[in-house]
C-alpha cells in the first residue's frame, strides 16, 4: 500500500501507448496527490478522464518550466504533494522537469520516483542489441551537420546508442548513418506498445529500402538503436586517431620528414620506412 508523504514531488512515469500500462501505484498518487504537473494539460486530462481521475492539473512545458520552479517549489514546501508527468513515458527523460526536480533536491525537498514505462528501455530490452552498455542522446539534431558529427562519434563507440527521431526525419538519419556507419546494425522500433510496432533491424541501407517498400513503416515516432563496435575496433580507431593528431602535429610544427617518421616510429611503433612514406603522402 502507497502512502503519500506531506511535502512531495512524486515523477510519475505514464503509459507510451498502451493505457493498460499504467500501473495501480501511479493511479492511486494521481488521483491523490493535490496537483498534477503535466507537460500538456490537454492532453493529460483526456488520460485521467479515462482513469475517472479528477485531480487539479497546471502545465509544466519547456517553455514556462523555469517560471514554474519558485511557485512549485514553495506549494511542496507547504506540504503539498504534487505528481509530475509527461506527455506519455518517464518525465525528465526527453521531457521537461529536470529544473524542478533539481530545484527540489536543492532544497532538501523530497522527490519521489514512480517508475513505469519508457520508450528507450522498451525497444533496448526488445531490439536483440547488446543491453549491458548504452548512452541516450534524446532526439536526434534537426540539422543534417550536427546529426553527422553526432553520428561520428558513435564510430569508436562501444555501447549501442540510443536516439529518438521523428517520422519527417527518420530517413535523413538512415542515409546520414549510411555514410557514416554503413556496416553497423541498426534497429529501428516504431510505435511502440500500439497497434502497429514493429522492429525492424538492418544496416542504414536496408533500412531505408524497407521504408521504400512499405511507406507505413516511416509513419509514428521512433526508437533508433546503434550497435557499438567491438572494443578490438574501438582501440584500433583510437590509434589511428591519435597517429593522424601526432603527424599533423609533426607537420605544423615543420619538423623534417625524416625526423617526424623516427619519432612516430618511436612513439606509435612501426618501421620508420612505413612512417617515412605516409609523411610524404601526407605533405
Amino acid at each position: 500500500m502507497t502512502h503519500l508523504s506531506e511535502g512531495a514531488l512524486y515523477v510519475v512515469a505514464t503509459p507510451i501507448g498502451n493505457l493498460d500500462d499504467m500501473s495501480a501505484r501511479a493511479l492511486k498518487i494521481l488521483s491523490e496527490v493535490d496537483l498534477v504537473a503535466a507537460e500538456d494539460t490537454r492532453h493529460s486530462a483526456r488520460l485521467l478522464a479515462h482513469f475517472d481521475i479528477r485531480t487539479p492539473l497546471l502545465s509544466l512545458h519547456e517553455h514556462n518550466e523555469a517560471a514554474r520552479v519558485e511557485t512549485l517549489v514553495e506549494r511542496v514546501q507547504k506540504g503539498e504533494r504534487i505528481a509530475l508527468i509527461s506527455d506519455a513515458g518517464t518525465p525528465l527523460i526527453s521531457d521537461p522537469g529536470y529544473k524542478v526536480v533539481n530545484a527540489l533536491r536543492a532544497s532538501d525537498c523530497a522527490v519521489v520516483p514512480v517508475p513505469g514505462p519508457c520508450a528507450l528501455i522498451a525497444a533496448l530490452s526488445a531490439a536483440g542489441l547488446p543491453s549491458d552498455a548504452f548512452s541516450f542522446h534524446g532526439f536526434a539534431p534537426s540539422k543534417s551537420t550536427a546529426r553527422r558529427a553526432l553520428l561520428e562519434t558513435f564510430i569508436s563507440a562501444q555501447g549501442t546508442q540510443i536516439l529518438y527521431e521523428s517520422p519527417h526525419r527518420i530517413r535523413h538519419l538512415l542515409e546520414e548513418g549510411g555514410d557514416v556507419l554503413p556496416e553497423r546494425q541498426w534497429v529501428l522500433a516504431r510505435e511502440l506498445t500500439k497497434t502497429f510496432e514493429t522492429f525492424l533491424k538492418g544496416t542504414p541501407a536496408e533500412l531505408v529500402a524497407r521504408l521504400e517498400e512499405d511507406a507505413n513503416q516511416g509513419r509514428g515516432e521512433f526508437v533508433v538503436l546503434i550497435a557499438g563496435t567491438s572494443q578490438d575496433k574501438a582501440a584500433k580507431t583510437r590509434a589511428d586517431i591519435d597517429a593522424d593528431r601526432l603527424l599533423e602535429a609533426l607537420i605544423e610544427e615543420g619538423v623534417g620528414v625524416k625526423q617526424a617518421a623516427a619519432i612516430a616510429a618511436r612513439l606509435l611503433g612501426g618501421r620508420k620506412k612505413q612512417w617515412y612514406q605516409t609523411l610524404l603522402d601526407r605533405q
